[in-house]
């Protein structure tokens, strides 16, 4: 039954960064450094990790914990519906991931260690605070006379964009003088709250090679004209614009099988337009 979990668990490590931010990382290599990258590392993780547990909750799959009945009996319910089913239980996967994920962090004492929690309980949150409520009719003919719901996680898509929001909103900040606290970095920025995503510096420029951080830029990439994604020519070749070329290319076709057991292919040769980013100013 553990092997189950420690599957799903696997899973949603792999699955967990949302398509725009995996589209950044391939476009500029990024390594992830303790910067506007890194929390996006941070905070997917420990969403993960919550969620994981919390599903695995639900699916049977853990002997410490079930459905949640605790929403039934503090929530009540209202005319139109009642409590029922199977609640994912979010108070429990988050404990875990917090008493499991958080300990390493706790024993040290520095600002790397703040930001880190921070981000820890960010990442749980996305989850914690965007649960919602869904039903199930029941009644003859297909009538809703008595209506069940429960309370879910909302789909992990949701959660990832939620983060990628929170990715592109990061605070920079800077640790208090008691040792205990995340400043803003500006007088004029106000406090992030515990949802949102900090960090303590800016990240490196990736448009442009970099040898200390492992970037090779983004000069003479293919890229999608008609893309506005990250992979779009419009901003992985970061302002200096593209070219276009005709390039001819010959790959199989017409391939046929033939018993047994041989794949005879034609070569075709055919062109194809494809885009570049220009190079690199002087």
């Amino acid at each position: 039954m553990m092997a189950k979990t420690t599957i799903f668990l696997a899973l949603f490590l792999l699955l967990l960064l949302p398509a725009k931010i995996i589209g950044l990382w391939w476009a500029v290599r990024s390594p992830f450094h303790l910067d506007q990258n890194k929390i996006c590392k941070v905070s997917r993780k420990f969403a993960g990790v919550t969620y994981a547990v919390t599903q695995a909750c639900s699916m049977g799959e853990l002997l410490q914990c079930g459905c949640d009945d605790e929403v039934s009996r503090h929530a009540g319910s209202n005319s139109t519906w009642e409590w029922g089913g199977c609640a994912d239980n979010i108070e429990f996967g988050y404990q875990k991931s917090k008493e499991f994920m958080d300990a390493q962090d706790k024993r040290r004492s520095d600002i790397r260690t703040l930001i880190n929690l921070h981000n820890n309980e960010a990442g749980r949150l996305a989850i914690k605070k965007n649960m919602r409520i869904e039903c199930k009719c029941h009644g003859l003919s297909g009538t809703c006379t008595v209506k069940t719901c429960w309370q879910k996680m909302p789909v992990f898509r949701f959660v990832g964009n939620r983060l990628k929001e929170k990715f592109n909103r990061a605070t920079e900040v800077i640790g208090g003088n008691d040792g205990n606290e995340l400043l803003p970095e500006g007088e004029t920025i106000k406090p992030p709250t515990d949802e949102d995503l900090v960090y303590t510096a800016k990240s490196p420029d990736f448009c442009e090679p970099n040898r200390r951080v492992g970037s090779l830029g983004t000069g003479g990439r293919n890229c999608n004209n008609t893309s506005l994604d990250v992979g779009g020519c419009d901003q992985l070749c970061c302002g200096r614009g593209y070219k276009e070329e005709t390039i001819t290319v010959t790959e199989n076709c017409k391939c046929r099988f033939h018993w047994c057991c041989v794949v005879n292919c034609d070569t075709c040769t055919t062109k194809k337009t494809i885009h570049k980013c220009n190079g690199y100013r002087s």
